[in-house]
């Protein structure tokens, strides 16, 4: 299918051709018919990717004090690779979709294949979207008019937020696509609307809707006009739909506002705002948050977990539905905002001079007929020169393409698929790496017999599941930790490994990681005890990222303390036996992040794992203290060794990426000779259920045997 991308790191926008999204639970699948082109805020996106490097720094301050404080503690090379990791993915574009439903995924019974609906959907031709992102068109509203429906819920949260009242007077500034909206919103509220614009048709348009619309570029004060037209009573509210960084705005925003008034931000502007005139009026300032309660919410957009209605009246599906109703009952006209139709394929005729467009409204057009759903895109051509090795990636994010795949590509594996749930990431690896194929179906993957290695780095809830599925295709698997979230799924790993008796590695690199290595030969394999103290100063995580969801990430105890856990296995050479847990705060909860756990191995050795978040990013990220027959060795943030005892030893530096590289190296090399697995099972399942009895551990205030 064909999609409208914007490429960030060199400025350009494309209709790339990727493959059509798997309709997933709680999801429909739906044939865009028409989509709308949001100038605003479309145009910031496509000027920042033209922007340079240095313009694109001054747009992102905040950034640019990550890469500084990333170059402090990570060194310079990593920090330039991960910018450019990241300047690598480029955006999809679009907000405002319409089409038909043509796949319904479970979970969904208000949506049926054949209806017409409205969507936050990209300018693509297929896209899959959560059932609350959604609503049903009524019939007597055509496509071009359903497509306004999420502009104009922006519009519409904006006024429900100043919550107007029968014949108040408010002023919108900056009458462009939402501002035309939001005024025709206000006057069917009841309201006496004031709108300023300096585009002459605009303002003339705003007329035609009964609008008192003034252009101030004919030398006409704002602040006195609206003085003048309310009497010196000032504004009742003021709603901003203007995209301008200067603070003149909110400035006059607030002068003509009456006192007590309400003013409500929609659009873009400079915030400097100047506490006498908001202090001596007492107003009110608000930023309005796209398309109503809802919006970034995980619960209810992707999972489906609607608001109450008597609680939450107007939720952003609920401002969609108000939106349609709204113009299909002619309260408000979007025909006269059209300004242009285009063909989907000519999109360069909106996109390609955005800067200098007077367009309000720009329709897109798509093929009345896309053809064949198409999950699979050929992107280059191979002949695999050996029949082992072979490899299929699922799961295409932010590690797979800084980590796995550079470090895949300095193996001799051969990649077939990467595999993307909405196309458009897997496509952009597939073209940067030379895979020979991107595709959103992984049983593409599983059923092709040269396919032979199966990669999972998908979320975490996903990587039992995949690691089942290969295992029953006949492929040998590596998975990124963990393993498995719960008992229950690490039993069906099992089981499936053993009727397989296919090869299954875990993500642990940290056993492979030369310093690792030179510790190990130091410290023997006389398997007798010794105190390991492992310090993680992980970095604070905002609690709303799905690591911490325990039904998605985990937690990341679960999801990431497991790789120390690995790493003192194989220090120790033994087992873990039991496990205790003990967590920062007077009840902490299960997915804590701020804990200490105390590991007893079969052979005696005593470990520490202090995995902490709550510390300081310019100290060392990983630290390991080994204490074992009168010597001692520290490990300082796989860039120093220090050994202390230790005869004929020195001091040695690396760096944790070659742990990344030296286990892609061995996995390759094990599976194309026919070779065991590299790290033993028996240990990747004890280290899986030391991280479960960890957990376990917090709930019960005492010790877990790991058996």
């Amino acid at each position: 299918m064909k999609q409208i991308i914007q490429d960030i790191k060199n400025g350009d926008t494309l209709l790339e051709e990727v493959p059509a999204p798997m309709v997933k639970s709680g999801h429909v699948l739906i044939q865009t018919t028409r989509s709308l082109v949001s100038l605003g805020t479309e145009r910031m996106l496509v000027e920042f990717g033209k922007a340079n490097f240095l313009q694109k720094a001054r747009q992102q301050p905040d950034k640019v004090k990550e890469v500084i404080q990333k170059v402090k503690t990570d060194g310079l090379k990593p920090t330039v690779n991960a910018v450019f990791n990241k300047l690598g993915q480029p955006l999809p574009l679009g907000y405002c979709n319409v089409g038909t439903v043509v796949e319904v995924g479970s979970g969904v019974e208000e949506f049926k294949v054949g209806d017409r609906v409205a969507s936050n959907g990209h300018h693509a031709e297929y896209v899959s979207v959560p059932k609350n992102l959604v609503a049903k068109i009524p019939e007597n509203v055509s496509d071009e008019e359903a497509a306004f429906t999420v502009i104009g819920a922006i519009g519409l949260q904006g006024l429900r937020l100043v919550n107007p009242t029968f014949g108040e007077t408010v002023v919108v500034i900056g009458l462009g696509l939402i501002g035309l909206i939001t005024a025709q919103l206000l006057k069917a509220n009841g309201c006496k609307v004031i709108g300023f614009d300096f585009d002459p048709t605009k303002v003339a348009l705003a007329k035609s809707f009964g609008v008192e619309s003034v252009n101030p570029g004919d030398g006409i004060d704002q602040v006195s006009f609206v003085n003048s037209f309310t009497n010196g009573i000032g504004a009742d509210a003021v709603i901003i739909t203007a995209s301008n960084k200067s603070n003149e705005i909110i400035s006059q925003s607030a002068k003509m506002s009456r006192k007590r008034g309400r003013i409500v931000l929609i659009g873009v502007i400079g915030l400097d705002i100047s506490r006498s005139d908001f202090f001596e009026k007492e107003l009110t300032f608000q930023v309005s948050c796209s398309y109503g309660p809802g919006r970034y919410d995980d619960a209810y957009e992707q999972m489906g977990q609607d608001y109450p209605l008597p609680f939450v009246r107007w939720t952003e599906k609920r401002n969609f539905e108000a939106v349609l109703n709204a113009i299909s009952s002619k309260t408000i006209h979007v025909g006269p905002l059209i300004t242009e139709k285009v063909p989907l394929e000519d999109y360069q005729k909106v996109y390609g001079d955005m800067a200098g467009s007077k367009s309000i409204a720009s329709i897109l057009l798509y093929p009345d007929n896309a053809g064949e759903l198409k999950r699979t895109v050929n992107i280059a051509s191979h002949s695999f020169s050996v029949s082992k090795g072979i490899v299929g990636i699922i799961g295409a994010g932010n590690f797979t393409s800084a980590m796995i795949l550079p470090c895949l590509k300095k193996t001799s594996a051969n990649l077939k698929y990467i595999s993307s749930s909405g196309g458009l990431s897997g496509t952009t690896l597939a073209k940067k790496f030379e895979i020979e194929q991107s595709t959103t179906d992984n049983r593409e993957i599983l059923k092709d017999e040269d396919v032979d290695l199966v990669m999972v780095t998908t979320r975490h809830n996903a990587h039992a599941q995949m690691v089942v599925e290969s295992l029953k295709a006949g492929k040998h698997v590596f998975v990124e930790k963990p393993l498995a979230l719960n008992q229950e799924e690490l039993n069906a790993v099992l089981e499936a490994y053993l009727e397989s008796k296919k090869n299954v590695s875990v993500g642990f690199n940290r056993r492979f990681a030369p310093l690792a290595i030179k510790m190990k030969k130091a410290l023997g394999s006389g398997n007798t005890p010794m105190n390991i103290i492992a310090t993680m100063n992980a970095g604070y995580i905002p609690s709303s990222v799905w690591v911490h969801d325990i039904k998605v990430g985990g937690g990341r105890i679960v999801g990431e303390a497991c790789h120390f856990i690995d790493l003192i296995t194989y220090l120790s050479g033994s087992k873990v036996k039991s496990v205790c847990m003990n967590a920062m705060g007077a009840n902490p909860a299960e997915n804590t992040d701020n804990a200490s756990i105390l590991l007893k191995y079969e052979n005696g050795t005593n470990a520490v794992i202090n995995y902490f978040s709550n510390g300081s990013k310019s100290y060392s990220k990983e630290r390991i203290e080994v204490y074992h027959q009168d010597r001692t060795m520290i490990m300082d943030n796989w860039k120093k060794l220090k050994g202390f005892g230790f005869k004929n030893f020195s001091s040695a530096s690396s760096g944790q990426d070659k742990g990344h590289q030296n286990q892609f190296n061995q996995l390759i090399e094990s599976l194309q000779k026919g070779e065991n697995q590299i790290i033993p099972m028996d240990e990747l399942v004890n280290t899986t259920l030391a991280s479960f009895a960890a957990v376990e551990s917090l709930k019960t205030g005492g010790w877990v045997l790991v058996d």
